[in-house]
């Protein structure tokens, strides 16, 4: 299972329901990745796109505790238990946490490979993604040379799980 992010200097990823920064290079590489894709987030990553609606062209699969919630074109799960019996049903290769906050931290251990897109700049932010810096079983693979875009410098880079 794969894991995707771009985070600032201190690991943000957001503030106020939005993303710290949008970089087009960056968004057009999340939509490369996971066209055809299972991407799984929470109700309020949902709820931050475009006119709320889910990503086209991918199965979307939103946790929420919230049974009344309703969303168009989403399989809505309600606990991590009906979460994980429902990614038995897609490789694993083809499935991507996009957010948020909690939903990266419960679900960081179930993945093996991380695409995290590191911007070097710090923003005010009240989201974050666990630093896999700090983690030993986690180890770069792979850094992209340095992008620009509006002044900020940013990379792609891959993480893999070690153990």
């Amino acid at each position: 299972m794969n894991i995707i992010a771009a985070v600032d200097q201190n690991w943000g990823i957001g503030y106020k329901n939005r993303l710290l920064t949008r970089i087009p290079n960056d968004l057009k590489n999340f939509r490369k990745m996971t066209l055809g894709k299972v991407v799984v987030m929470g109700r309020k990553t949902l709820e931050s796109f475009p006119g709320g609606q889910p990503l086209e062209l991918r199965t979307n699969i939103v946790l929420t505790t919230d049974r009344q919630y309703k969303a168009k074109g989403c399989i809505l799960l309600h606990s991590m238990e009906e979460l994980q019996e429902e990614l038995k049903k897609y490789n694993p290769d083809d499935l991507y946490i996009i957010g948020g906050g909690s939903i990266y931290e419960q679900m960081l251990p179930q993945c093996n490979t991380a695409f995290i897109t590191r911007i070097h700049h710090k923003f005010q932010a009240d989201t974050y993604f666990p630093n896999l810096d700090e983690m030993e079983e986690w180890k770069m693979v792979e850094e992209s040379e340095e992008y620009t875009c509006h002044d900020l410098e940013y990379f792609f880079t891959k993480y893999e799980r070690m153990n």
